[in-house]
């Protein structure tokens, strides 16, 4: 049995993005614990990305994971696309704010919104303070993390952009 390579350290943030909301994760740089950390409720695309900005300024995120909408097959649907689109967008736009690119991953999110509500039945006065779509940011972001430690790649691709 091999033992997948040690991975450094590395502070994300991970988002559940959906037409209404965009949940956000968070988790410390050792990936041991992740918190549900915020919802944003969708006003317009400038407005969203500046709360965004914000956020991976004051989480001093590294990268951001980014759920993606895959059919309960697999397969890639329009709003799989229209999240790529809008993912590309939020890289390009946090670039600029942070004059360096930041990666973008894609991780699946299907059933996230299920199990964010088993979570959310641990603690409901605080599930209901933060909101359902942090949680399911959560889920995804656990997911992520434990996949990384067995050393399983990004399988639904990322976004690196250059530097400009």
């Amino acid at each position: 049995m091999s033992v997948p390579p040690s991975l450094p350290p590395i502070k994300l943030i991970a988002l559940d993005v959906g037409l209404a909301r965009i949940g956000v994760a968070t988790c410390d740089p050792l990936g041991i614990t992740v918190r549900p950390l915020a919802v944003i409720q969708r006003r317009s695309r400038q407005e969203d990305f500046d709360r965004l900005v914000a956020i991976v300024a004051a989480e001093e995120a590294e990268a951001v994971v980014c759920g993606l909408p895959l059919s309960m097959d697999g397969s890639e649907s329009e709003q799989t696309k229209m999240t790529r689109t809008w993912a590309l967008r939020l890289a390009r736009t946090l670039r600029t704010a942070r004059k360096e690119p930041l990666p973008v991953i894609f991780w699946d999110e299907r059933l996230s919104s299920f199990a964010a509500q088993e979570m959310m039945a641990d603690d409901p006065k605080r599930a209901q303070a933060i909101g359902e779509d942090a949680y399911a940011a959560a889920v995804i972001l656990r997911s992520y993390l434990d996949a990384r430690k067995r050393g399983e790649g990004e399988r639904w691709g990322g976004i690196v952009l250059e530097k400009k």
